[in-house]
């Protein structure tokens, strides 16, 4: 049997585990470069923390949000409303003057416009004329009436003249009758029956010029009527000549700003040809907001305005009223709902807010009609 003779595999001396022994040793002692992922773990999360507290603040500002906004109703479909007054002539006449223009502020009572009034003027001149005639009709016939009074108080004393003579007569002719036939002639009683006959006719007579003379009063009173119907229509006429003259010259009847001039010296102008219009300074804001929105939305609760052309400014003013209808129940033509394929909408529904005492001052800053706004009401 053949014996193999195995070489043995390689042990350290003493000397070599020595020097192993010494450089795990060294090893251990010897600081090692850190690694990414010891950096990782023993690294502060500073991340996470700024993390955490972003979403803390985050959360905090939202409630902070959350609990303001739900005490304001607020919309972006509101508008500022005023008084545009469109001035047109009561007369027709070609301008002379114009003392204004586009954009010009003007106080009430400042003239505006001049019109030639001289064909008024004329008008005026003949209506005094007719006035100051009528008035004379009617002295004539206040004076007619008292002559024709006069006429009359003649006739009743001649009326009681003619009743004595009557009488007499009457009371001669019954004495002549109680005579004895012989005691009286008959030319005596052909008398006093003629003197009874004619003073009777006498008083007949005087009845009617009696008659005659009240029915003159009558007339002299209704052409006294006549003429004082007379003289107040020559006193309309005058009065109406005056307000041409001053329709010529034509006032602001407010204070505002002027807009849409349309008027120049020498053009001829219409009545109610539009000249221009004057816009108010009092203004407010019609808001359109959600049916859902008006449960908490009362008459009086403050409100905080932003304007789109200042956004710097702020505004204050008040709920007035709520309309009592919603503005598409308002429009030219209102929606027909009674059809197959009816979509609810949410409706809006206009709110009216005034302003605040002293919020259209600034002439610089003037709020106008047309202009957005962001209304926001305190609800609570």
């Amino acid at each position: 049997m053949t014996r193999v003779n195995e070489t043995p595999s390689a042990v350290p001396g003493p000397s070599e585990q020595s020097d192993q022994n010494n450089d795990s040793a060294a090893d251990q002692q010897e600081p090692r470069e850190p690694t990414a992922t010891d950096a990782k773990i023993r690294k502060p999360p500073v991340r996470r923390l700024i993390l955490i507290a972003l979403i803390v603040v985050g959360g905090i500002a939202t409630l902070i949000y959350w609990l303001n906004a739900r005490q304001y109703e607020s919309t972006d479909d509101a508008f500022i409303e005023g008084t545009v007054i469109a001035v047109s002539p009561k007369v027709s006449a070609i301008v002379q003057r114009v003392y204004m223009n586009d954009n010009d502020q003007v106080k009430k009572g400042d003239l505006l416009v001049e019109l030639d009034a001289r064909d008024y003027q004329a008008a005026l001149a003949q209506a005094e004329g007719n006035f100051a005639s009528t008035q004379g009709k009617l002295l004539e016939a206040q004076a007619q009436v008292q002559v024709s009074q006069a006429d009359v108080g003649e006739a009743q004393a001649e009326l009681l003249v003619a009743q004595a003579n009557a009488q007499n007569a009457q009371s001669d002719l019954n004495r002549f009758l109680a005579l004895d036939e012989r005691a009286r002639s008959k030319q005596q009683m052909d008398n006093a029956i003629a003197a009874e006959r004619t003073t009777a006719a006498q008083v007949e007579d005087a009845k009617a010029r009696l008659t005659a003379a009240k029915a003159q009063v009558v007339n002299a009173q209704m052409a006294v009527q006549t003429a004082e119907g007379n003289l107040k229509a020559a006193e309309g006429a005058l009065q109406q000549a005056r307000n041409d003259v001053s329709y010529c010259k034509i006032y602001a009847e407010t204070d505002g700003v002027i807009t849409r001039k349309n008027v120049d010296p020498g053009i001829y102008i219409q009545i109610d040809q539009p000249m221009f219009s004057i816009v108010e300074y009092d203004v407010w804001v019609v808001a359109n907001f959600k049916e859902t929105q008006l449960d908490r939305i009362q008459p009086g609760q403050p409100v905080e305005i932003s304007v789109d052309a200042f956004p710097r400014r702020k505004i204050t003013g008040k709920v007035q009223s709520v309309q009592n209808g919603t503005g598409s129940r308002f429009s030219l033509l209102p929606p027909e709902n009674a059809t197959g394929n009816y979509v609810k909408i949410v409706q809006r529904v206009p709110v009216k807010i005034v302003l605040d005492p002293h919020q259209n001052d600034d002439p610089n800053h003037l709020l106008s009609p047309g202009m957005s706004v962001d209304p926001s009401i305190k609800v609570k």
